[in-house]
């Protein structure tokens, strides 16, 4: 006993120094960590040259820590008796248990913590990103069913509609015309356009305008035509008359009676499949009695089939009345040829 008073009475006392450098270096982690659990302060990584290496490995005999954080050799041996030093070291081996309390394997792994964190801040806004993509991928499917299923939930009366479309639309495009002409050219042989009546599907006149030749005329052929020489007063010219009527005709189906000469006094080309000619469909003979084949004047199928006069008198045609005939003539047969005409449609 006296040798070990003897040792510490006469220690050297830098190792005293250390212990108390040391002590106050603990008392100030102590304080960190509790306001670092607390949230007040964030956790500061040391370089590991700099901080003290607390939980390195554990002191040789003869081995003291100093304030540095290096070991240094003293002639103090490693236990002690007295209670004032050993509760020291005793303090520091339990401390050094402690996780929280030894940032050495924080130090090591220092710039793995900076990258952990990092990464951390980085993934924290990653949830709004993927929460878009993943909303439209979930409804994408039910938009899709709610698509797919509706058109298969009703498709005939889809059909239905269209077939009452088609039969709505049908005399909306559908118009009869009649033409009057007058004789130019040599001795009058040229048929020239002098007067043009469009009506619709009910009757209704469209147009109905005294057209002007180009060429001068020779006979007007009033017996017939109904055009006399007053009438070609305020005529409108064949150029602008005939860009009239073509807006009307473009694209809608055409009745007439012997509709051929008419379209070639407008120098004038219908496609065959919009032309409906009362002079040439069969249904309508056998329903007036007469061959199928055989071309019926306008008057006799009017009066057979309407019971009506009409082209009576000395005064001549009137050709908003022989259009509105011609369409009443082809209402009698409309289903039955537009059956016909779906079966065998006319080429062109």
């Amino acid at each position: 006993m006296s040798t070990l008073l003897l040792n510490l009475d006469f220690g050297d006392p830098p190792p005293k120094k250390a212990f108390e450098g040391n002590a106050k270096h603990r008392k100030f982690v102590r304080k960190r960590r509790l306001l670092e659990r607390r949230g007040f302060l964030k956790k500061k990584n040391q370089p590991p040259s700099k901080a003290p290496k607390l939980n390195s490995e554990p002191p040789k005999k003869g081995e003291t820590p100093s304030v540095d954080g290096s070991w240094k050799v003293s002639p103090l041996p490693k236990k002690k008796t007295v209670p004032s030093r050993s509760g020291p070291e005793q303090s520091l081996d339990k401390k050094a248990a402690v996780p929280w309390l030894t940032p050495a394997p924080a130090q090591k792994a220092g710039s793995a913590v900076a990258k952990v964190d990092l990464l951390g801040e980085f993934q924290s806004g990653l949830p709004k990103i993927r929460n878009h993509p993943a909303r439209p991928h979930k409804k994408g499917p039910q938009k899709n069913l709610t698509q797919k299923n509706a058109p298969q939930s009703s498709p005939q009366p889809h059909s239905d509609d269209k077939c009452s479309g088609a039969s709505q639309k049908m005399p909306k495009k559908m118009v009869a015309i009649d033409c009057e002409m007058v004789g130019t050219g040599p001795k009058g042989h040229v048929s020239s356009l002098a007067r043009c009546s469009i009506v619709s599907y009910h009757g209704d006149v469209l147009y109905d305008e005294y057209v002007l030749p180009p060429c001068h005329i020779v006979d007007y052929r009033t017996r017939w035509s109904g055009i006399r020489k007053q009438h070609m007063v305020n005529a409108t010219p064949f150029k602008v008359a005939r860009g009239q009527i073509l807006k009307i005709l473009t694209g809608k189906i055409v009745v007439g009676h012997a509709i051929h000469n008419d379209f070639k006094a407008l120098q004038y080309f219908h496609p065959k499949s919009l032309t409906r000619d009362t002079s040439h469909i069969p249904p309508l003979n056998r329903k007036a009695d007469c061959p199928e084949n055989a071309t019926m004047s306008l008057k006799t199928l009017t009066k057979k089939l309407l019971n009506r006069d009409i082209q009576v008198g000395k005064s001549g045609h009137s050709s908003v009345e022989d259009a509105q005939a011609a369409m009443e003539l082809y209402k009698l047969v409309e289903v039955e040829w537009e059956q016909h005409l779906a079966q065998s449609p006319p080429k062109d």
